[in-house]
């Protein structure tokens, strides 16, 4: 009898309760470069590979909530805003709380997915933040005058040609591009403080474009805790919860590596520098 109490016991443990239903978490990876300027579409992060997963995510009706697992330094801006927008609009429609769970980095374009959740956590060594916006690139004029190269540029539009990295640059060329970039960074501000609202701090680093650790962040505001997403989730909605990954569409790595096709481009290469060149700004 008592082996008989204990199976019972057992039993009653593994087999689940009589209308007791398991949460469901829906989760989407969210990884790598956003986006990259100058990328095809089929490199990078981008609107057009998510979509489907976010819609796959809500669809469900006996979904609890959808989990976000990030791990992006950034990237495209409108690429990153057109992410976060559709994850919002699911959210409002479906009813459906968002949470956001920070890897290595989620910073510039990535904390911009990051700022999708309605709360946002990190590993405590993660980096996050990063709020500002930059236009980077290259200058030759004097290599080429070197090489007795002459650069030839017909244009109908002054300002057609601003910035050509072969001609000398130009003041008025930077002042506009400057006022460009402000313009960006003001849209960003203006998105943290809109989601983020009375949890961000006053410190004045906050939308310097610095970037900071977990504990950094939580502090000035920008996460909410230190948590992982498996454990987070079962701590909010059992131990039965069941996280359902949602795939989103990949490239295998040789077609990301020679540019989306299985022939050399120098392109592509190009394109896999620059973005080694944005993980290695947060030393990975």
């Amino acid at each position: 009898m008592p082996i008989l109490h204990d199976i019972a016991g057992n039993l009653g443990r593994w087999l689940p309760i009589p209308g007791k239903k398991r949460a469901l978490v829906a989760v989407i990876e969210l990884r790598g470069v956003i986006g990259q300027p100058g990328m095809a579409v089929s490199r990078g992060l981008t609107f057009g590979k998510v979509e489907s997963a976010i819609e796959a995510a809500f669809k469900p009706k006996a979904v609890s909530a959808v989990a976000l697992s990030i791990n992006s330094p950034g990237g495209s801006p409108v690429q990153s805003r057109l992410i976060f927008s559709a994850i919002r609009r699911a959210a409002e429609r479906k009813k459906k709380p968002v949470f956001a769970f920070i890897e290595d980095v989620g910073a510039s374009g990535g904390y911009i997915l990051a700022l999708a959740g309605d709360e946002i956590y990190a590993d405590r060594s993660s980096i996050v933040g990063s709020i500002g916006v930059v236009a980077a690139g290259f200058g030759f004029p004097e290599a080429i005058a070197r090489l007795g190269v002459e650069r030839r540029v017909h244009v109908a539009g002054e300002n057609k040609s601003q910035l050509d990295p072969f001609q000398p640059e130009k003041a008025e060329d930077v002042a506009r591009l400057q006022a460009i970039l402000d313009d960006l960074h003001s849209q960003f501000v203006d998105l943290v403080k809109d989601r983020r609202g009375a949890r961000l701090s006053d410190d004045p680093d906050l939308f310097s474009g610095a970037f900071w650790p977990a504990s950094g962040a939580k502090s000035r505001g920008l996460i909410d805790g230190i948590a992982h997403l498996g454990e987070f989730m079962r701590a909010r909605f059992g131990d039965d919860v069941k996280l359902k990954k949602i795939p989103v569409e990949r490239v295998p790595f040789y077609r990301r590596l020679l540019g989306g096709s299985a022939s050399f481009d120098a392109d592509g290469v190009i394109e896999a520098l620059e973005a080694r060149a944005l993980w290695a700004r947060f030393g990975l």
